[in-house]
């Protein structure tokens, strides 16, 4: 263990390297030393604008009267 503490610089560059180092206590496995993973990107949204259209509001409501009339109303819900 000790002589990890005095070579930890070179376990590390060695570690990250992809090399698997692993320190041991009185002859016995202890701790393996591994890179760390890159976090993940992170999402963007609205990355598709400009990529794709939506549809038209007629594929999406169609033509029924009672429908258009709940767009296109002031209130969402008749009362």
């Amino acid at each position: 263990m000790h002589e990890a503490e005095t070579r930890l610089d070179e376990l590390m560059a060695r570690a990250e390297g992809g090399e698997e180092v692993v320190i041991a206590r009185a002859g016995v496995a202890a701790v393996r030393l591994v890179p760390v993973e890159n976090a993940p990107p992170r999402r963007t949204f609205g990355w598709l604008v400009g990529v794709i259209a939506p549809p038209p509001d007629d594929v999406l409501i169609g033509e029924d009267p009672d429908v258009l009339a709940l767009f296109e109303a002031d209130k969402p819900w008749p009362e």
